[in-house]
């Protein structure tokens, strides 16, 4: 009876170290496990154009302010419609609100609102002529953009050389630390876009000059957009 209870007691230190060695190597951080990351850039034209025309108008009754900014988009629409054409120009409505005014009582004196239409495409010439024939707004605001077509056909290449930095790097790094090589245990792929140097060119116009005719085109020039694709991950010395 008693060797029984000694082999009990045995096994039962033994299945202990066991666990205990288990978990020791499920918490133990890994070893030689290298973090790095790695980008590339590539830069491609704008080639989307994105014009704001607006109005403003103000009074003193609510309802009549909000009747001349509809007539005015109104009109705008009308003229827009007319030259659209899918991807070209897009026609679309922006910001329609209305804002009290108060007085030195702080009581509401009156009403302005503004009004908003968006034309944009990849057709700078029909959107800036468009534009200059919309005689009931404004050009209030003008900025450049990247198409989602323009931005993926650039993507890839950037991604490729991401890839191709990250491998480097790795290797360069692996050896510095005295291994052969490494293998790759995890990695995540992040993309973004932005422009470098100057800003896209943005116009603020209350009104049209009178010597503007209606088929003026206001002068536009793209510039360049800059698309990233950074590779992080973690490698395994060996």
């Amino acid at each position: 009876m008693t060797n029984l209870m000694k082999m009990v007691a045995a096994c039962a230190l033994l299945t202990g170290v066991s666990g205990g060695f288990a978990q020791t190597l499920l918490t133990s951080p890994p070893q030689d496990v290298l973090q790095l990351s790695a980008s590339a850039s590539v830069d491609v034209p704008q080639d989307l154009l994105v014009l704001t025309l607006a109005t403003t108008k103000e009074g003193g009754d609510a309802a009549a302010v909000q009747t001349q900014l509809k007539q005015a988009l109104d009109a705008a629409l009308g003229v827009a419609r007319v030259a659209a054409q899918p991807q070209q120009m897009d026609v679309r409505t922006g910001a329609f609100g209305m804002y009290p005014r108060h007085g030195k009582d702080g009581r509401i004196s009156g009403w302005q609102g503004r009004a908003e239409l968006v034309l944009q495409g990849r057709d700078f010439a029909r959107i800036t002529a468009t534009a200059g024939k919309v005689q009931t707004m404004a050009i209030s605001h003008i900025a450049f953009d990247l198409s989602r077509e323009a931005r993926a056909k650039v993507e890839g290449d950037a991604q490729g050389k991401a890839i191709e930095a990250f491998r480097q790097r790795a290797t360069d790094l692996a050896r510095g630390f005295g291994f052969a090589g490494y293998t790759l245990r995890e990695v995540s792929v992040h993309s973004n876009e932005s422009a470098p140097g100057p800003r896209p060119r943005m116009l603020a116009m209350e009104a049209k000059s009178a010597a503007m005719s209606a088929d003026a085109a206001v002068p536009v020039e793209a510039g360049k957009a800059q698309v990233t694709v950074t590779i992080s991950g973690s490698v395994q010395l060996r």
